[in-house]
């Protein structure tokens, strides 16, 4: 009765040793496990289950608990012969960059060890986002030059002098710039592929006060205005010669700075673009000149001229135009009226030419008005 009562399996395993081995009326009787049919009968087993275990994990004795309790870190340092390099304990890496050919260098950016190491993006702008799916592709599209097979390229013209070999000290050197103290080397403007696609790289907000030099109360409000409309603590700068004339003494200061990079640059190009361009009245886009109502369609005629030839576009916001800013407006009697300065706005991008530039901030929103010539 009491193997009756047992499952159907322990019934097998406590039946298995008293069944004979020997073929009964032409069958055996003869049940395996994996182990006992290897070890009994190997030839009869397939390779296909050679690499079976006899146990599994489930059954094993081992318990991590007790290991665990039982693992003392300092009787095993104790133990030890002698002490493991610093290098096991800590890792540092250098503090300056001392070339290429150093035996220590630094890891990149993205390593969480590296000085430099930054976390993140968590998230995008919604600009941010617009560029990346679909201001980028765009801008490769706008840009794209095909070149069928078997063009000829049309060689360009040095953009340095070359030395004329009268010397034997001519020889390895590299090549001159451009003759004239004033003249200066342009960039070349690449063409846009997937590696070099325009992209902001940092927006500047600078403001000179010229109050400051009567009253610091007018640097005192102008460094809060641009702390609360760019969410960075201003730079101040100091004047670094006297000048009488402009009653400018050296050691005053005179000016604010604020630089912004990768989320907040973007945030700060979206709201110039979606909450303070739009409310300015009779403003017709960014242009470097000064323009009258009665001249905008003289004005629209000439070239535009806000960029560096670098890839840098500049425009500026008075006194009017801070106060549109929604963390000013919403805060506004805590300003004095006639404190509220102006400031210009730099934008930096990785273009190398103004109409690479000001075809990205076109793309983006920004209005410009006036005929780009390069």
């Amino acid at each position: 009765m009491a193997l009756r009562e047992l499952p159907s399996s322990l019934r097998r395993l406590a039946l298995r040793d008293t069944r004979p081995t020997a073929a009964v009326a032409g069958r055996s009787w003869r049940r395996y496990t994996s182990a006992e049919a290897v070890a009994a009968a190997p030839q009869e087993v397939s390779e296909d289950f050679q690499d079976l275990e006899s146990n599994t994990s489930m059954f094993t004795a081992f318990s991590p608990d007790d290991e665990t309790k039982a693992y003392d870190p300092i009787k095993r340092t104790q133990g030890r012969r002698r002490e493991l390099p610093p290098s096991r304990y800590q890792y540092r890496s250098p503090r300056y960059y001392r070339g290429p050919l150093h035996p220590h260098q630094p890891p990149p950016k993205s390593d969480p060890s590296s000085r430099e190491f930054v976390p993140g993006p968590f998230s995008y702008t919604r600009l941010e986002q617009t560029y990346q799916s679909t201001i980028a592709p765009d801008l490769m599209t706008l840009t794209y030059v095909h070149k069928p097979p078997g063009t000829v390229t049309v060689p360009k013209a040095d953009r340095l002098r070359t030395w004329d070999d009268s010397s034997p000290y001519h020889k390895g050197r590299p090549k001159r710039g451009p003759r004239g103290p004033g003249d200066t080397l342009r960039l070349i403007e690449q063409d846009i592929n997937w590696r070099n696609i325009p992209k902001i790289e940092e927006v500047t907000v600078h403001s000179f006060i010229k109050g400051a030099l009567d009253d610091s109360a007018h640097l005192h409000v102008a460094g809060m205005l641009l702390q609360s409309v760019t969410g960075v603590r201003p730079t101040i700068h100091k004047a670094k010669h006297t000048e009488g004339r402009w009653g400018l003494r050296k050691g005053l200061p005179v000016s604010l700075t604020c630089n912004m990079r990768g989320e907040q640059a973007y945030n700060f190009v979206d709201k110039c673009i979606n909450l303070v361009f739009p409310r300015i009245k009779d403003w017709p886009g960014i242009e470097g000149k000064q323009w009258l109502p009665r001249e905008i369609d003289k004005m629209l005629m000439q070239q535009g001229t806000t960029g560096d030839s670098s890839g840098n576009i500049s425009w500026g916001f008075s006194r009017e135009g801070a106060i549109l800013f929604p963390e000013v407006e919403i805060n506004y009697d805590m300003y004095p009226p006639k404190l509220i300065p102006g400031f210009h706005v730099t934008v930096k991008t990785t273009a190398t030419s103004d109409r690479h530039a000001r075809m990205l901030l076109s793309a983006l929103g920004v209005p410009f008005y006036g005929k780009l010539v390069d």
